[in-house]
């Protein structure tokens, strides 16, 4: 219920709404004729909706006769000036509860640092009115960094492998201006080894490569060849082990290596804290979900490890996996990748990061000698920049949660950390009452998460009176925020009426009209009979479902009944001398008056010297009537009776025709519409009708002979 501060002036006038808003949307009991507890406090940026739980007594009724009892939901302001105390308004606060908050690491020694402070925080929020808590990260100065080198070891990166295996000292020397605690692990992919990605050629399947190379190693889809290791050497002798191999294909079967590198940690040996890096180097583009059906794989990526002898086992069963699962998996290991390739492939590589969040894309030169000093640029690039995540969909359906970068404390960023921090303001507003829940924050790539648990305060806690029986509710009830709540068998405000053995339903029904809304949103049902409320005018609702009121009546030039008249019950009885639905029009009858000196014909009223017509008659004196029935057919058995007596009205014709005057011709006198009907006896009848004023009333002529017309028509055709 939002209450602006016109809320006293136009409340009466929708006290219906208000009322069932506050007992029937927010499900509040409503024993007797009022609600038994309070609405559920609501607020939002503009206004804040207080509770009056002033206890009526002799000497201050904070509620009048006939008044309903939300008007205790309002602002202070107006709750005040109604005389309600400040101690007793009830006005519940947002709670911010920091309960873990470890203090910012400032250098890695070992342990496990801290880079986002706090860690957990209690909401207890009021439905609408937003909180703001700030969270800072910090990343700590030499922190470990594990990088995974993956490698496309198909015949067309013959030229790179030969670079990479003496990048060993350069690559290490790179990790050691971030971190002393660095690691490097090494992996191999080309593409499944079944048609149409590879030649299935038994000798082929050995050996892939040209005739003219003289190292080739065997198909294959992806390899893990080292696991993390801080030792150069290890990693340059594994290196330097490895031989091209080869595929059909231009796409490789890159997204099945990079899955298997997430969720296989152990074997790849990344360790719980660090940076993780795969830095993914490829001339060619990469297959997805949808391509194993080319070769019959059916079988959906499971996102599961299936690493035996260091060889992904499933590669040739399953198929590859989608963008979305490759990017759930690399988000849920906090690892970040580097795409390194070749020109002719980087537009395709920027389209699938935007896709991966904190994902980099860098240029390799034809043969990769630039790769360390692209994955230094796509390293540093990544850290200017903190992605902060929240992980509770389901969240958005009852709160709202904002983010706004603060700064980062020093101004600037270096390629390996913000020397001080940078904070983030987040904003949390709960739209309506839930249970307790909770949802996480944390920067994508680190460990470290806030845990956000929220609940609602959806409840008043109103200090009522020990009584058990309160004098205020006729001691056969007792009062809850103000208000009282009766005891089996008594309704009403005071808990003054007795309902005995009847049934409090069957009491409620006979005070709605038409099974509509009780006493019609405008009055309290007590005892079964309506008890009207007040009007915002200081009047009174009124009729046996206070259905009735004098104040809503049509406005004329912002005048009630243009101040020509008077509102009874929603219809304007003007004074003499006026007219209209509003009294806006001075009575006169000057314009609608016929030739005839009859007003509208008879058919319509005149209403501000206007006729005001009947249905389908026409304006300016309602004389013609475009949809009305065809008069010779519809006065064709008066006719008939008549002028012959015979017919369905033979014997009844003094009764249904008294409203048509005719006479018998020879040749017809008066002017009107020629009609030529068939009658009971098949003859042809010829008559003229011409309205008279009023809706039914005509004079007629009937051409005495029967049969003329039919004898005409058919000398005409001969």
């Amino acid at each position: 219920m939002q209450v602006e501060t016109s809320y006293m002036e136009q409340h009466n006038q929708v006290a219906g709404i208000v009322y069932m808003n506050i007992c029937t949307e927010y499900g509040l009991e409503i024993p007797g004729s009022k609600c038994k507890t309070p609405s559920k406090v609501i607020d939002n940026d503009q206004t804040k909706i207080l509770w009056c739980f002033q206890i009526q007594t002799d000497k201050l009724n904070f509620t009048k006769a006939g008044e309903q009892e939300s008007v205790r939901c309002d602002t202070q302001a107006q709750l005040m000036e109604r005389g309600c105390k400040k101690e007793e308004i009830i006005s519940p606060a947002n709670n911010v509860t920091i309960i873990k908050e470890d203090p910012l690491s400032v250098s890695f020694d070992n342990q496990e640092p801290v880079q986002m402070s706090p860690q957990k925080i209690n909401l207890k929020l009021r439905p609408g009115l937003p909180t703001t808590f700030r969270i800072s990260f910090r990343r700590v100065e030499g922190y470990p960094v594990d990088l995974y080198y993956l490698m496309d070891l198909s015949n067309s990166m013959k030229d790179d492998l030969e670079n990479v295996k003496e990048l060993g000292r350069d690559l290490f020397a790179a990790l050691k201006k971030i971190t002393e605690h660095a690691q490097i692990g090494f992996g191999a992919f080309v593409d499944k080894t079944v048609l149409p990605y590879t030649n299935t050629n038994k000798e082929k399947l050995q050996r892939p490569c040209d005739e003219s190379d003289q190292y080739c190693q065997a198909a294959f889809g992806y390899r893990h060849v080292l696991s993390m290791t801080a030792k150069e050497n290890e990693f340059k002798k594994k290196v330097a082990d490895q031989f091209i191999s080869g595929n059909l294909d231009s796409p490789e079967g890159s997204l099945d290596a990079m899955m298997q590198a997430a969720v296989c940690g152990n074997k790849i040996g990344w360790r719980n804290s660090s940076t993780r890096l795969i830095v993914l180097t490829t001339d060619a583009g990469f297959h997805m979900a949808g391509d194993g059906k080319l070769a019959g794989i059916l079988e959906p990526n499971d996102q599961q490890c299936h690493m035996e002898n260091n060889l992904y086992t499933k590669s040739n069963e399953m198929d590859y996996p989608s963008v979305g699962q490759l990017a759930t998996e690399l988000e849920k290991n906090n690892i970040q990748p580097i795409f390194a390739v070749t020109k002719n492939v980087e537009d395709v590589y920027k389209e699938l990061s935007k896709m991966i969040p904190k994902s980099e894309v860098g240029v390799l030169s034809s043969d990769s000698k630039n790769v360390v000093q692209l994955i230094e640029t796509a390293y540093n690039v990544s850290w200017q920049f903190v992605i902060v995540y929240q992980f509770a969909a389901f969240l958005f359906v009852y709160a709202h949660i904002f983010f706004k970068t603060v700064v980062c404390d020093q101004g600037s960023i270096s390629w390996s950390f913000c020397a001080v921090s940078i904070s983030f303001d987040v904003t949390v507003t709960a739209d309506s009452c839930m249970e307790d829940t909770s949802f996480t924050i944390r920067p994508l790539g680190i460990k470290d998460t806030l845990t956000v648990t929220l609940s609602t305060k959806c409840e008043c806690q109103c200090k009522d009176p020990n009584d058990k029986m309160h004098q205020l509710c006729t001691n056969r009830g007792s009062i809850v925020c103000g208000i009282c709540s009766c005891m089996e068998s008594f309704i009403g405000q005071n808990c003054e009426c007795s309902i005995g053995n009847k049934d409090e339903q069957s009491l409620r029904a006979s005070c709605q009209r038409n099974n509509g809304t009780e006493c019609e949103g405008r009055g309290d049902c007590v005892c079964g009979r309506c008890q009207c409320h007040s009007t915002n005018q200081g009047g009174r609702y009124r009729g046996d479902f206070c259905e009735c009121d004098d104040e809503h009546c049509e406005n004329y030039q912002n005048k009630l009944c243009g101040g020509n008249g008077k509102c009874d019950c929603g219809t304007c009885k003007c004074n003499a001398g006026y007219e209209g639905s509003a009294c806006q029009c001075k009575a006169s009858r000057e314009g609608c008056l016929t030739k005839g000196n009859t007003v509208c014909n008879g058919r319509g009223r005149c209403i501000c010297n206007r006729c005001d017509c009947k249905e389908g008659y026409q304006r300016p004196q309602c004389l013609i009537c475009l949809g009305c029935p065809d008069p010779c057919q519809t006065k064709l058995d008066c006719i008939e009776c008549l002028g012959f007596g015979s017919g369905p009205f033979g014997k009844i014709c003094d009764t249904n025709c008294r409203n048509i005057t005719y006479d018998m011709v020879d040749n017809f006198a008066i002017s009107g519409k020629e009609c030529h009907q068939k009658d009971s006896e098949g003859c042809w009848i010829t008559f003229k009708l011409n309205q008279l004023v009023g809706e039914d009333n005509y004079e007629a002529e009937i051409l005495k002979q029967r049969g003329t017309f039919l004898i005409k028509q058919q000398k005409t055709q001969w």
